[in-house]
C-alpha cells in the first residue's frame, strides 16, 4: 500500500516538468505524440499572452469567440482588458459571454453588458451576449447525467472557439480554469440551471442541488457537448494569476493568498486543468494551502477524472516552458 501510495505521488509530481526534487527527476519526453502538451510562461504580458497562443500552432479562423469572464460587478480579480488587448485584437475576436442563473448584476442582457463596458472590455473588442436571443441544444453524447446542453443562440454563429480563462478558485466546482469556462460559461442562463442540477431542472437549482460529484461530472459533460461541436476549431489559454479561492462570477472574492503562476496553454483541456492545479500543489508559495483545500474541499479533480474518462482529454502531459 505504501508503495502504491509513493508511486502516485512520484506520478503527480513528475508530471510537471522542470521540477526539482531528490527523488524526481525533470520529465523527459518519450517520443510518445499522444501525450499532450500544456505551454507555459511564467511572465504574465498581453506580448506572452500572443506567443503563447502562436506556439500552439493552430491558427484562428474565420468568426472568433474569445469567451472569458466579464467579472462580476464588484470585483477585480477577472483577466484585465489591456492584458487580452492584443490577442483579441490580432484573431479580430469577440467576446462572448451568457447570462448568469444566480441574479447578480449579470443576470440579463442589458446589465451584463453594462458590466463589460464598464470593466472595459467594449473598448478592445465587440462583446456578445449569446442567450440575449436565446438558446440551443447541442448533443451531449454518452453522457450520465446530461442528454443535450443548452448553450446561447448565437454560438453558433462563430466558427472558432478561444477558450481564454482565468484559473482561480470556486466555491462550487473546486477550481474554474478551462473546463468550467467552456460548459458553465458556454451555457445559456438556464442551460447553466440545468448543468448546477445534473439535468434536473432549467429553473431554479439552488434550493434542491444534486450530490457534488454529480454536478461536476455535468460540467464536464456539457464541456463535452462544446469539445464534439468545435471538433478541432477550438484551443484554450490560461492565465494563473490573482489566485482568490473565489470564482470572478463573485462580487466579493476573497484576495489572493499566494502569487501568480504564468500563462498556460493546450490543445486539451483536461491537460490544461490538471497542469494548473499541478503548479499549484508544488508551489513553495505557502499561501497555496488555501487554494488547494479550495479545490479538494470540493472534489474539484474529480471533473477531470470524469473528463478524462469520458474523452475530454488527458490528465498526463508534457509541460513546456518558454520563458
Amino acid at each position: 500500500m505504501r508503495r502504491n501510495i509513493c508511486m502516485i505521488l512520484f506520478s503527480v509530481l513528475s508530471t510537471v516538468t522542470g521540477m526539482n526534487c531528490a527523488n524526481a527527476q525533470e520529465q523527459k519526453s518519450d517520443g510518445n505524440t499522444n501525450v499532450p502538451k500544456v505551454y507555459m510562461f511564467k511572465e504574465i504580458s498581453p506580448e506572452n499572452l500572443v506567443k503563447i497562443y502562436e506556439a500552439l500552432g493552430r491558427e484562428a479562423t474565420g468568426k472568433v469567440a474569445v469567451k472569458l469572464s466579464t467579472g462580476e460587478p464588484g470585483g477585480h480579480n477577472f483577466l484585465q482588458p489591456a492584458l487580452i488587448k492584443d490577442l483579441v485584437q490580432k484573431v479580430k475576436g469577440t467576446i462572448v459571454e451568457c447570462n448568469t442563473a444566480y441574479g447578480g448584476g449579470r443576470a440579463d442582457t442589458e446589465n451584463h453588458l453594462k458590466a463589460a463596458k464598464d470593466h472595459g472590455f467594449t473598448a478592445i473588442a465587440p462583446v456578445d451576449i449569446m442567450d440575449a436571443e436565446g438558446e440551443v441544444a447541442l448533443p451531449v453524447k454518452g453522457g450520465k447525467h446530461l442528454k443535450e446542453d443548452f448553450v446561447g443562440s448565437h454560438y453558433l454563429n462563430y466558427d472558432f472557439t478561444i477558450v481564454l480563462s482565468h484559473f482561480k478558485g470556486h466555491a462550487m466546482g473546486g477550481f474554474g480554469g478551462a473546463i468550467k469556462n467552456i460548459s458553465i460559461g458556454i451555457a445559456s442562463s438556464a442551460g447553466k440551471a440545468w448543468i448546477h442540477s445534473a439535468g434536473k431542472t432549467k429553473g431554479n437549482p439552488w434550493g434542491n442541488l444534486p450530490p457534488q460529484d454529480d454536478f461536476l461530472e455535468s460540467m464536464a459533460e456539457a464541456a463535452k457537448a462544446i469539445i464534439d461541436h468545435c471538433g478541432d476549431k477550438i484551443l484554450y489559454i490560461s492565465v494563473a494569476n490573482n489566485l482568490s479561492v473565489d470564482c470572478d462570477c463573485d462580487s466579493s472574492p476573497e484576495d489572493p493568498k499566494m502569487g501568480d503562476i504564468g500563462i498556460l496553454a493546450s490543445l486539451d483541456p483536461v491537460a490544461l486543468d490538471k497542469a494548473c492545479t499541478d503548479l499549484v500543489r508544488v508551489s513553495e508559495d505557502h499561501g497555496k494551502i488555501h487554494l488547494i483545500e479550495r479545490i479538494d474541499s470540493r472534489n474539484g479533480m474529480h471533473t477531470l477524472e470524469y473528463g478524462e474518462k469520458i474523452g475530454l482529454g488527458s490528465q498526463k502531459y508534457e509541460l513546456v516552458k518558454l520563458d
